[in-house]
């Protein structure tokens, strides 16, 4: 079963329980699916699991910045709906690294870039990323990698 019809099938059952919360959420995820299959022109095939990754990691990150925007602006009860959201959607993606196997991964690549300045945060950021695609969260990945060119320079 692709992601995609997992996440349809957990919306059919949300409807049938009357969970009115989790149809909602499953329904602004599945419509975002749908967008970007139209967008890339792949409404008759469908979008692979690593694209539906992709559009479920946008509306997690995007959930996690309402959060904070909501939390700085003094409304905790539009902040707890998105955390409940989240809660929702983070089950479909896999599972995050911890940040030891982060740093690992940091320095595997520090260690194949060779000669790295404070400047190279971009092309190291971009490398790591590449690598762990939606299995860390890339605020975490930015901190880690910060920290590691601070120590070089």
């Amino acid at each position: 079963m692709s992601l995609k019809e997992k996440i349809t099938s957990d919306l059919k059952e949300a409807m049938k329980a009357g969970d009115t919360l989790r149809r909602d959420t499953l329904r602004l995820i599945d419509s975002a699916i749908k967008n970007v299959e139209i967008e890339k022109q792949k409404r008759e095939t469908g979008l692979s699991d690593e694209e539906v990754l992709e559009v479920l990691g946008r509306a997690v990150k995007q959930r996690q910045d309402s959060i904070r925007q909501f939390e700085a602006g003094g409304r905790p009860d539009l902040a707890e709906n998105e955390r409940v959201e989240l809660e929702i959607i983070v089950p479909y993606l896999p599972a995050q690294l911890s940040q030891a196997e982060i740093e690992t991964v940091v320095d595997e690549i520090f260690a194949t870039a060779g000669q790295v300045a404070a400047a190279d945060l971009g092309k190291i950021m971009g490398q790591v990323m590449a690598r762990l695609k939606g299995k860390a969260d890339g605020n975490i990945v930015r901190e880690i990698v910060k920290e590691k060119l601070e120590k070089i320079a």
